[in-house]
């Protein structure tokens, strides 16, 4: 069964203490996109310049990435932002930010997008967010991302927009900032309370964690000997998190919630270990399998007594 995602298609210049690249292929459709196309079929809606490269995206199109919904301005340029990561991997600088076309942009879905059963909300204006949930027709569930600048900058809005979706995800800090606890535990259950049936807290290389009203799950990082580029780990999450559940008629039993967080860690796992998608045009189905199954390994402990 199909997502249909709503967000950025981008160009990015990167430097980390491994490398620096430019004009990297990037956004967060196109992240999440990469990710979620594995485990199922992905229908993306994005806006770009006339100086993009469709050729950059071929592999997406091999993967059953549907691109209908990727408008192309044929006036301007594409979204382009440039930043820096130290040693802390989980900080980013940002250097430059170039809107472009995704200052306008619209989100306009194709006739048999409306039907999507699921439906991702990518890192944008919560009014947007919005505007493409009065498109859509009676999904199965939604999910939604956001950013500290929204929730600054238009928080009536974002809340609007979460009371009518099922899952959100945001990392650490931006749950603080939304909900004015310190404690993740207390923060989440705020969320909880304003509409969203789920929870996910993104928390980098320490892992990330699930809540809903009956269940309080953990995941940690998968421990890696080679990281490069941390950009697009966290909607790489989502899409190995959704596309799970996805290939699974979208069940949301607390057994498939769990294995869903492993799903979407395993991803991002590998989306940090090379510049840009470089890393998902190579991976397959067997190493992502491989490293789930490491992933119960490594948290896997027998029962016993201890006292």
């Amino acid at each position: 069964m199909s997502i249909l995602v709503v967000g950025s298609v981008a160009y990015d210049d990167l430097e980390t203490p491994f490398g620096k690249k430019e004009r990297v292929l990037g956004g967060a459709a196109t992240h999440f996109s990469a990710s979620a196309s594995f485990f199922t079929p992905v229908r993306l809606v994005g806006v770009v310049g006339s100086d993009f490269d469709q050729q950059q995206i071929a592999f997406l199109k091999e993967r059953n990435v549907d691109l209908t919904g990727l408008q192309v301005q044929a006036d301007g340029k594409t979204f382009h932002w440039k930043g820096r990561y130290g040693y802390d991997l989980n900080e980013a600088q940002t250097l430059e930010t170039h809107l472009n076309v995704f200052a306008q942009f619209k989100p306009i879905l194709p006739k048999n997008f409306q039907e999507s059963p699921y439906v991702f909300l990518a890192n944008i204006d919560p009014e947007l967010q919005f505007n493409v949930l009065e498109q859509v027709k009676a999904p199965k569930w939604i999910a939604m991302d956001t950013m500290n600048f929204w929730i600054q900058g238009k928080l009536e809005a974002l809340k609007r927009t979460l009371k009518k979706v099922d899952i959100l995800f945001v990392n650490e800090s931006e749950a603080r900032q939304l909900t004015k606890e310190h404690n993740l535990v207390k923060a989440a259950k705020k969320v909880l309370e304003w509409g969203p049936k789920i929870v996910v807290i993104k928390r980098g290389e320490y892992g990330s964690m699930l809540f809903s009203d009956s269940l309080t799950f953990w995941a940690p990082g998968y421990p890696l000997e080679d990281i490069k580029d941390p950009t697009g780990a966290g909607d790489s999450f989502a899409g190995g998190f959704l596309g799970y559940l996805a290939t699974h008629k979208g069940d949301m039993s607390e057994p498939n919630l769990k294995r869903a967080v492993i799903c979407g860690s395993v991803m991002a796992s590998f989306q940090v270990e090379d510049f840009g998608l470089d890393r998902m045009r190579l991976l397959n189905k067997k190493e992502i399998n491989e490293r789930f199954q490491a992933f119960k390994t490594l948290s896997h402990f027998e029962e016993t007594i201890i006292l």
